[in-house]
């Protein structure tokens, strides 16, 4: 084995993926990973030799056919094997079989971090030009708030996620529908219908599944996505607190002890970013029965009190959308109303959502002060809540394909209508 030093970000199922092993397979090789909520910096693992696919040439077999079989790019393979080429396919001679990424930009490797949202949407806006990202504002601790816009379109559309710190599975479900989008969009520029239909997932390794044409949705649409509302909430539920950091003694406080932070759902001060807008607040703070900073339910000092409730209310004042959706987990239900105040079509835009993604649309009551009523009660247009996946936050990343999907029929479902 190994020994490797766990470095500032590093967790258990990061390390793991970097060395091409399991969760499981690091903790029966360190058991005092499982006493512990975090690693810490600092600490020794011991990494056993990776447990990479392989396979034995078989008679008359060459790199591209075997490529195709595992279902592999050609130009993977042979970066796997180093120094491979076409004279060296021998029949017994054993290969490394590498991961199916398809050239994926958007893909779990542990925990979907901050990071990993600046560095795919990096490489999104490189690998598709029309990509627009910028930022919406600053969180507490400084960190950028990104946007992505995608369109020209005169109807505007939104979509959220990670409001809720330990629902940060919802940004790479929605970022991997932009993915889809993007190629998409490129893999349809300058082809007709019957080529699109024979060449898409030649073309782009990522199939539009969804039908339509999504470049006639990006000239109909401009989709505005903020996928990670709450990073500093979402670094927080993922890598826990050290005493160096500024409110160490606070947050120990708020999360009643607990050095384990993953039922954090508020943003860093304790301010639960989605009881933070100006729709029956106070209502919503009776409700609630908090008076004071919490890892969930505090609706904060006033409204609009934290810059990340305020930056997204800005986007959208300043924007005026035509519809907004709110992506949190779980329970596959569809919220659509507010206090009556929604518009009549509403209802049936609900059940549409309901049939593609096989969730519930549900007549919500009892509850203000949420994005989603905000936007109903302020601009009079459809607002939905939408809760993917079933289980406890945060779910388990090996129901991320399931519930990308779910968001990917969601969001397609919205841009053509």
């Amino acid at each position: 084995m190994r020994e490797y030093i766990v470095q500032k970000g590093d967790t258990l199922h990061r390390v793991a993926s970097a060395f091409k092993l399991s969760a499981d397979t690091l903790i029966a090789d360190n058991p005092w990973a499982a006493t512990q909520p975090y690693l810490i910096c600092g600490q020794l693992l011991y990494i056993r030799p990776s447990t990479d696919r392989k396979y034995v040439i078989q008679s008359g077999e060459n790199a591209r056919q075997i490529a195709k079989q595992f279902g592999v790019e050609l130009d993977e393979l042979r970066l796997a094997n180093s120094g491979l080429a076409e004279h060296n396919f021998v029949e017994g001679k054993i290969i490394i079989i590498p991961e199916d990424h398809r050239d994926q930009i958007v893909r779990l490797r542990g925990e979907y971090s901050y990071e990993d949202l600046m560095e795919d949407l990096k490489a999104l806006v490189h690998r598709f030009p029309f990509i627009e990202v910028g930022s919406i504002g600053t969180s507490v601790m400084g960190k950028d708030i990104p946007y992505i816009r995608i369109g020209q379109g005169t109807r505007k559309i939104h979509a959220n996620a990670s409001v809720h710190a330990n629902e940060w599975l919802t940004t790479p479900c929605l970022l991997r529908f932009i993915e889809q989008y993007a190629r998409g969009i490129d893999g349809a520029e300058g082809r007709d219908a019957e080529q699109l239909h024979d060449e898409w997932g030649k073309q782009t390794g990522n199939p539009w599944v969804y039908g339509g044409s999504p470049q006639d949705l990006m000239e109909h649409t401009s989709l505005w996505v903020v996928p990670m509302v709450n990073p500093d909430g979402v670094e927080l539920v993922q890598q826990g607190v050290l005493p160096t950091h500024p409110l160490y003694h606070e947050l120990r406080k708020w999360n009643e002890g607990r050095a384990d932070f993953r039922g954090w759902k508020a943003n860093i001060r304790g301010v639960d970013l989605n009881d933070q807008f100006p729709a029956y607040w106070e209502e919503e703070v009776r409700r609630r029965g908090k008076t004071g900073p919490s890892r969930r339910d505090y609706a904060g000092p006033a409204p609009l009190s934290e810059p990340e409730s305020k930056a997204l209310a800005d986007l959208t004042e300043r924007e005026q959308f035509d519809m907004v959706l709110s992506i949190h987990s779980q329970g596959q239900e569809i919220y659509w109303n507010y206090r009556d105040l929604e518009p009549k079509e509403s209802r049936d835009w609900a059940l549409q959502l309901a049939a593609a993604t096989g969730y519930r649309a549900v007549k919500l009551g009892g509850s203000d002060a949420g994005y989603k009523d905000w936007f109903i009660q302020r601009f009079g247009k459809p607002g939905f809540t939408v809760e993917v996946g079933l289980g406890v936050n945060p779910l388990p990343m090996r129901d991320y394909e399931d519930i990308a999907a779910e968001v990917g029929m969601l969001m397609a479902t919205v841009l053509s209508w």
